[in-house]
């Protein structure tokens, strides 16, 4: 059936079909700079990094554009708290955001545009809409007139009152109706400003991403998207000015992602329940460091529309999934033997579940079937394993997860960058070596340990395995990871080390 994609703006799936065939141009609106990006940033950017891989992966040539938002009310709020100013603020969270993604993998935009490097374009949208009737000037200040552009709110769906209600929309009484939006402020002491025909002042919010978007992808195009908070008031403004300034559709398919929840609430600095991007990192359930693979599987585990609750067992879960997956890695790179009953399985298993996996992207990028297929794979090659593969047929298999894993941004290490690179983050810090502690009398030394030791190490594992304390056994496989040894757990339940 192809790729079919929940569109916001008609409340449905919908075949995709690009402007221009074999191109897809996409826009997400990015940060607005002032602040470290929390988990909610970080599961938009996550979002919209597999969309456009599984794009890439289906051959399209994909421009994508990512904006950041770098003057605004916060972050000038923000330069007066620290004595900076507005472009020192905006460059520094830029950056810090920047980082944050690069740790989770999230890929670079092919633009990324700063909203102040793009004022003489918003500029000349803004006289298209005077000119067109759709703005009005007060005092330096325009506005967008709502009333002139019979379908806004439809992206949102509910009448003027509803959407009036408790959204980012500024009084001012010298609008003609409360509803109407600033496309330009006049300057205020101390604000940074530009030149302008209705004198100095500043872009409003909503204006600066249908500039940058018309700039570089055409004044319509394929994809356009962001957080669910994002619907109203701001792709409703954007739709709007666009369309008014155009008289042409804006964008083809909206796609929004759900809101992260902790432990079912709405994360919020007012319930202290708000976590950074680095605050993630930093955690260590169980006395295991989360790592962006962990991290990036757990925000995939949950369909991009719906809620998606955090929770350190959450995070414990998606680390402990990611294991098994790079332990069978771990067999497939050390498994010995000829040719085997398995090697004419692989190819009708690689079609089977490599078709289930693009059926599951194909609706709507459905991350949790696709992970599904995963499983499914990883089990079918345990149990060929047990028959025999060549090294060939073994080569096949981890290059059929590498191919379907990079859709996701995952399963791209080998098994001893996996394993090796968790337990050297593990003993990073002296609180996660506290926790470490907590769990079961650890020897974190660089001498050796007796094979006698060893096996007493796992007998003791086994043993927590059995009564499902999986806290201490992967404490303990940490332990012997950081001594050079590796465990290999089978599926008949044993396990295996080496040094």
């Amino acid at each position: 059936m192809g790729l079919r994609i929940y569109n916001t703006l008609t409340r449905q799936k919908e075949p995709f079909e690009p402007l221009t065939p074999g191109q897809v141009g996409m826009y997400a609106c990015g940060i607005t700079a002032y602040d470290l990006s929390h988990i909610g940033h970080a599961r938009s950017a996550l979002v919209f990094d597999v969309i456009r891989r599984y794009f890439e992966f289906n051959g399209y040539r994909v421009v994508f554009v990512r904006n950041f938002t770098d003057v605004d009310d916060k972050i000038i709020k923000r330069a007066e708290q620290e004595g900076g100013s507005v472009g020192e603020v905006s460059e520094r969270y830029i950056a810090e955001f920047q980082k944050d993604m690069e740790s989770l993998g999230v890929l670079p935009a092919d633009v990324e545009p700063k909203a102040t490097e793009y004022i003489p374009q918003m500029i000349a949208l803004i006289e298209r809409l005077l000119g067109r009737g759709f703005a009005y000037v007060v005092n330096g200040d325009v506005y967008f007139e709502v009333g002139r552009f019979p379908h806004y709110g439809r992206l949102s769906g509910k009448n003027l009152d509803e959407l009036l209600a408790g959204a980012r929309v500024e009084v001012d009484e010298r609008k003609r109706d409360p509803h109407d939006f600033a496309l330009w402020k006049s300057t205020k002491p101390g604000e940074p400003s530009w030149e302008s025909p209705w004198g100095p002042g500043r872009p409003g919010w909503h204006i600066e991403c249908s500039a940058m978007s018309m700039e570089h992808l055409g004044e319509s195009f394929d994809i356009h998207g962001g957080g669910e908070d994002l619907i109203f008031p701001h792709h409703d403004c954007e739709i709007a000015q666009s369309e008014a300034a155009t008289d042409k559709p804006f964008v083809r398919y909206w796609i929004h992602n759900g809101f992260v929840q902790i432990h079912q609430e709405k994360m919020s600095k007012s319930l202290g329940n708000f976590f950074t991007v680095r605050d993630i990192f930093e955690k260590s359930p169980y006395g295991v460091q989360v790592t962006a693979e962990a991290l990036r599987y757990f925000l995939l585990t949950t369909h991009y529309r719906s809620p998606l609750d955090f929770s350190d067992d959450a995070l414990w879960e998606s680390k402990r999934a990611l294991d098994r997956f790079y332990g069978l890695f771990q067999r497939l790179d050390e498994s010995s033997g000829a040719k085997g009953p398995g090697d004419r399985l692989l190819p009708p298993l690689f079609e089977r579940l490599g078709e289930a996996f693009r059926q599951a992207m194909d609706d709507d990028f459905n991350t949790p079937a696709a992970f599904a297929q995963l499983q499914l794979l990883r089990g079918e090659l345990n149990r060929l394993l047990e028959t025999g593969l060549s090294k060939q047929a073994r080569e096949q298999a981890r290059e059929a997860f590498r191919s379907l894993g990079q859709v996701l941004g995952l399963c791209q290490l080998s098994f001893r960058e996996w394993e090796f690179g968790i337990m050297h983050q593990v003993h990073a810090t002296d609180a996660v070596a506290a926790a470490v502690e907590d769990k079961v009398d650890v020897r974190v030394s660089k001498e050796s340990l007796t094979d006698v030791e060893i096996e007493q190490k796992l007998a003791k594992r086994n043993e927590a395995r059995r009564r499902k304390d999986f806290a201490t056994a992967d404490t303990i496989r940490a332990e012997l990871a950081s001594l050079g040894i590796t465990i290999e757990d089978r599926p008949d339940g044993t396990s295996r080390w080496k040094r």
